[in-house]
């Protein structure tokens, strides 16, 4: 066990695909998306919204899903929304023409926070994976959610408790050596 629960958390966080209930209460889950809110937000515009989708609710979403599928995928798309008990729907909300953040930087920051939230949601117990496909461009997906003109769909954050406790496990390091260019430092070594 790591002495710093940070890094903890970033050295054993997976997408977890096999969740089941419980998830995070309201409360749990406000109190989190606050704190993953302090995620870097040039102009602290906060971009994004999200649409938490619980109980039956899911399996209408999963119709809408399935309306947007086409027909001999239709069954499987209606389904996976009740692989977790709670799907946090991402929408990116960005500030057009907005004078000093660009819309890449908008996008960033509401990555910024939906990663923070996976994070956080990984060092209280509970398992998530960003999932997304050609649905979160339907039309049919689109109206189900209410989504405003300008506002993008980025998919769904599904949460939950890890069926197997132990996913999370530390997994070995990357080699990101050659992803760092020293060439304009010093400090070459």
């Amino acid at each position: 066990m790591n002495p710093d629960p940070v890094l903890d958390a970033v050295l054993t966080r997976r997408s977890i695909l096999h969740l089941t209930a419980p998830a995070p209460t309201r409360t749990q889950l406000e109190d989190l998306v606050q704190a993953a809110a302090t995620a870097p937000d040039h102009g602290q515009l906060r971009p994004w919204r999200l649409i938490p989708v619980t109980g039956d609710e899911r399996a209408r979403l999963g119709e809408a899903l399935g309306e947007a599928t086409p027909p001999e995928h239709a069954h499987r798309a209606s389904t996976k929304t009740l692989r977790a008990p709670l799907l946090l729907t991402i929408v990116h909300c960005p500030a057009p023409d907005h004078v000093r953040v660009p819309p890449w930087e908008q996008l960033a920051a509401t990555t910024a926070v939906i990663t923070t939230l996976s994070l956080l949601l990984h060092s209280r117990g509970w398992g998530s994976i960003w999932r997304t496909g050609p649905a979160i461009e339907a039309p049919q997906v689109r109206k189900y959610l209410g989504l405003e003109y300008g506002e993008q769909l980025l998919g769904w954050l599904y949460i939950g408790t890890p069926l197997q406790p132990d996913a999370a496990r530390a997994r070995s390091l990357p080699d990101v050596r050659t992803k760092i260019s020293w060439e304009y430092t010093d400090d070459n070594r």
